[in-house]
């Protein structure tokens, strides 16, 4: 949990700044989500930070289900199971906590 003393971060758990974002984070993030780091969450987590570096705004979660269906071959009712499967208390409480997004406030989740 080193990695995590060096950044600020909200009530809830969630980065105040994405920038001070890094992979130890995520590592320390996904350990406290119970959240085991293996090819594909590494793959969702660099769409997501991609993404909010290219936009500036936190990808939702149709963006990363679209990510799934171009990139790992899936269709898309399956990339949204396996997201959800993945995450399973939740793309905003999981994939994003763990991605380094400043918690989103008003989108849908679904």
């Amino acid at each position: 949990m080193h990695a995590m003393k060096q950044a600020a971060f909200d009530e809830e758990g969630y980065l105040v700044d994405p920038l001070d974002w890094n992979e130890n984070i995520a590592r320390d993030l996904a350990q406290n989500e119970g959240i085991e780091l293996d090819p594909i969450v590494w793959d969702i987590i660099s769409f997501m930070r991609d993404y909010w570096s290219r936009q500036h705004i936190t990808p939702d979660v149709r963006h990363v289900v679209a990510h799934l269906v171009a990139e790992r071959d899936m269709d898309k009712k399956a990339a949204k199971a396996r997201l959800f499967e993945l995450f399973p208390y939740g793309y905003v409480k999981q994939a994003c906590k763990i991605a380094g997004m400043q918690r989103p406030r008003a989108w849908s989740t679904g």
